[in-house]
């Protein structure tokens, strides 16, 4: 496989070991090959990424077992592999080598803590008992002498919910974190990693296709449209159902659903919150609980296309497929986990077409044709506002939507801290945990280019141009809800 289906050599490395257990587990030999796993991902003789091969076979050990689940004590979805950690410094606001001893001494005058001095070299010295790491030195220093030293981690949580252990290793508060899973994608040491559910994922598939009476649908959503850029998306689903699944369902008709729902409820409250982002979700119960009875009592446009899913097929098994690390904490909560059954990422559904040699640009295309332009744009930042916008129109309710759009937890904060003021400029917040909405997700093939076009281009595909008129068609005959 080409390293360029990813961003990083990070993800090339967790695909690997998700691949080769993927691969084993379907032929029934994973028992008898997983400690030599590690081995392949680590041949040796000579390390390749760190200091001896040894270590890095400890490290691989590591990554088949967070394939295989992770540790079954631990309630996050997020693990640190401490063998990986590379102790990165947490120097905060540092006064660099760069500092010339001049006699304007702006820093200073810019410290309201008064935390800097000046020693017998003239240079600046910080005092880390009193700094804030408000920033403001840094800002004045007009050599740019001083600057903000973070953990890439610590730097990609903006809730603080990142910090070191005594003895240097990163640690993730479990109050704190929201399981955006920013901080996986950001470390440049592969040393954060989510729990896998890929073999649940392969149960599936095999109790569908060894005789158990039922059917297994693939839940896809709307983000898959930025993934996969070396195939064509039909190819992608005739991929999905080459490994087993019967039909794929848009996750995007789900949203048409949840928006129509919302646009009703925010008429009648006034003012809410989404409901969509389960790490944003968490974020507002756990940061802002005086705002908890706000959020949106709606289901996620996952859990809402799987309920109905089985409400025409009790017997159906549905995974989810996105760049989402929330939605696997998301699927554990009762209000989800009676309509869904497993959730992967985009990365783990890569390995398993891989791990079945699977060659996507070589296949036909599959229409995908379940949703509306408004339920596909809500892979990216803004697009439930809109969605929410042309909801109320659909549905002739007499109320002025003003949308408070937020990308990213930092955003999504200030937003939150406005609300709990009662000074926020709107009456509707989009809480998207990750920048750029769902196609900035930590579990995305790709994220340097989060391509809101490719989101808006397979909007305009849908032969549904209402949501109303995408419900309705799926409603008077539920078998249009799947892959021709």
């Amino acid at each position: 496989m080409a390293v360029a289906k990813f961003d990083t050599l990070v993800q090339q490395l967790k695909y690997r070991v998700l691949k080769e257990v993927a691969k084993d587990y379907w032929d029934g030999t994973l028992n008898e090959k997983i400690n030599d796993i590690p081995k392949v991902i680590a041949p040796g003789p000579k390390a390749s990424m760190r200091c001896c091969v040894y270590k890095e076979r400890a490290i691989a050990a590591d990554r088949v077992k967070l394939a295989l689940g992770g540790d079954k004590n631990n309630p996050n979805l997020l693990e640190v592999i401490e063998a990986a950690c590379d102790e990165c410094p947490f120097g905060g606001i540092t006064v660099t080598s760069d500092c010339r001893g001049c006699l304007a001494h702006r820093c200073a005058q810019a410290c309201r803590l008064n935390c800097i001095t000046f020693g017998d070299d003239l240079r600046a010295h910080i005092n880390k008992d009193k700094c804030v790491n408000c920033g403001l030195c840094m800002k004045a220093c007009q050599f740019g002498a001083i600057i903000n030293r973070r953990r890439p981690c610590e730097a990609s949580c903006k809730i603080g919910a990142i910090h070191a252990r005594a003895d240097g290793i990163t640690e993730i508060d479990e109050e704190k974190c929201t399981r955006c899973g920013q901080c996986s994608y950001a470390c440049p040491f592969g040393a954060i990693m989510d729990k896998s559910y890929i073999t649940q994922c392969i149960d599936i598939i095999k109790g569908a296709e060894g005789g158990k009476n039922y059917k297994a649908y693939m839940i896809v959503a709307p983000s898959i449209s930025s993934q996969f850029h070396y195939a064509k998306l039909g190819q992608v689903i005739t991929g999905i159902k080459a490994l087993g699944f019967t039909d794929v369902i848009e996750a995007a008709l789900g949203a048409d659903m949840v928006a129509l729902n919302e646009a009703k409820d925010l008429a009648e409250e006034g003012f809410c919150t989404s409901s969509c982002c389960p790490a944003f979700v968490r974020y507002v119960k756990t940061a802002f609980p005086e705002l908890a009875e706000k959020v949106s009592n709606n289901l996620s446009p996952m859990a809402a296309i799987a309920k109905y899913i089985k409400q025409i097929d009790p017997s159906a098994k549905t995974v989810f497929v996105g760049p989402c690390i929330a939605k696997k904490m998301e699927v554990t909560r009762p209000d989800s986990a009676p309509f869904v059954d497993c959730v992967i990422t985009f990365e783990e559904l890569q390995a398993l077409i891989d791990a079945r040699g699977i060659d996507l640009p070589s296949l036909e295309e599959k229409p995908l044709d379940n949703a509306s332009y408004f339920g596909r744009i809500f892979a990216r930042s803004g697009g439930l506002s809109d969605a929410v916008k042309q909801a109320l129109k659909e549905q002739n309710i007499d109320f002025e939507v003003k949308p408070v759009a937020c990308s990213g937890l930092d955003q999504c904060k200030n937003a939150l801290m406005q609300a709990k003021r009662g000074v926020l400029p709107g009456n509707f917040i989009e809480g998207m945990a990750c920048p750029g909405g769902c196609i900035g997700g930590p579990c995305c093939l790709t994220h340097e280019v989060r391509d809101a076009a490719s989101v808006d281009k397979y909007g305009h595909e849908s032969k549904e141009t209402t949501m109303l008129g995408a419900v309705n068609t799926v409603m008077a005959d539920p078998k249009i809800a799947s892959t021709k």
